[in-house]
């Protein structure tokens, strides 16, 4: 017989009990025969420290009493505690069947009524299970309708999940070309920061360049101021000497006015003088015609001689004329081309005055 043991754990009374059953009979109380009389519970370690000191404390007692008496003490003693423990456990056993016979009674009355309303409730049941059959028969049909509708679904399913496995792959091809945007964006962002870096160094550079033109500029401002100071007395005095030239050029165009007129007199006299020189020519081959028919006679020779020779020197004499009349002609258009290109200088001095540098 094991002993029943409390979740609590062993202690040395209980060791020492399962110790005197394996004794009483007739086995070695070894620890795995202790911890099975025990009902398999309990530490092998504190199981072998019960039995050292239980082996500890028989050794102390064996030399006083004999083995026999030992014996019986021990079958006296475990006697006593086996009755104890068997009024015991009669008792609880007792009042357990006490506690259950109670329970069994209510439930039993319990059961009773319930079965009063199950018999009450079979009726409205077997009305319900006829209404349930009939529904079940519509729901059958309802079911036929809906496997079929179900199998529509699922051939509806199938051709999503296969769109949906297209749309994995397009996802996944879009994943790959987001993450070479995203490299590229970096890389774009990296270019474009290195760049910014150098814009800011160059802008950098450029402002301390410009400063420095700046100052230079500045300089050469005031160096301007004072040339554009000249340049204003200058522009006065060029005023004023344009005021000069453009009286200049008036008193020249007025005596350019009567240079025209005496040469438009010399051309008159020109034309005269070169019908008289055409006259005369015309003449003196008449006359030279006359002396040819008439050179036999040499008085009338003489006299023709002398006239072509008085002819010929008033021929000489309008040459002489005419070539001083040409010359004088050529002198005045000298002068009057002279006159007209100083006066195309004026105008174009008076329309294009110089430029002063303060005006850019």
């Amino acid at each position: 017989m094991g002993f029943v043991m409390a979740r609590g754990g062993i202690n040395k009374v209980l060791v020492k009990k399962a110790r005197q059953a394996i004794l009483a009979r007739g086995e070695k109380p070894s620890i795995d025969a202790i911890r099975i009389e025990l009902g398999n519970t309990g530490s092998k370690t504190t199981i072998h420290r019960y039995l050292k000191e239980l082996d500890a404390i028989d050794g102390r007692e064996s030399p006083t009493l004999p083995l026999s008496e030992q014996l019986a003490n021990l079958v006296a003693h475990l006697a006593e505690t086996l009755e104890q423990e068997a009024q015991e456990s009669v008792a609880q056993e007792r009042e357990k069947l006490t506690q259950e016979r109670t329970g069994y009674e209510n439930k039993l009355c319990l059961a009773q009524e319930r079965i009063g309303q199950l018999e009450k409730q079979s009726d409205t049941v077997s009305h319900e299970l006829l209404e349930i059959r009939r529904l079940q028969e519509k729901t059958q049909e309802q079911l036929h309708g809906t496997d079929l509708e179900r199998a529509r679904l699922q051939q509806l399913v199938e051709e999503q999940k296969t769109r949906l496995s297209e749309k994995d792959t397009q996802i996944l091809s879009l994943e790959e070309k987001h993450e070479h945007a995203r490299a590229a964006l970096e890389h774009y962002r990296q270019a474009s920061k290195e760049q910014r870096e150098q814009e800011q160094r160059r802008h950098e550079t450029q402002i301390q360049q410009l400063q420095m033109d700046i100052r230079q500029l500045q300089q050469a401002t005031i160096v301007k101021q004072d040339e554009l100071t000249r340049l204003n007395r200058d522009n006065e005095r060029l005023l004023t000497e344009a005021r000069q030239l453009s009286s200049e050029r008036q008193e020249q165009q007025r005596q350019m006015e009567r240079q025209q007129l005496e040469i438009a007199g010399l051309n008159t006299r020109i034309a005269q003088s070169q019908g008289t020189k055409e006259a005369l020519e015309s003449r003196l081959k008449t006359l030279q015609a006359d002396i040819a028919h008439f050179s036999e006679a040499v008085g009338a020779k003489s006299v023709l001689e002398k006239q072509v020779l008085g002819l010929e020197e008033a021929v000489a004499r309008a040459n002489k004329t005419l070539q001083k009349q040409a010359d004088q002609l050529q002198v005045a258009h000298e002068d009057l081309a002279k006159t007209a290109h100083a006066l195309d200088e004026l105008k174009r001095a008076k329309d294009n005055p110089p430029a002063l540098p303060g005006a850019i």
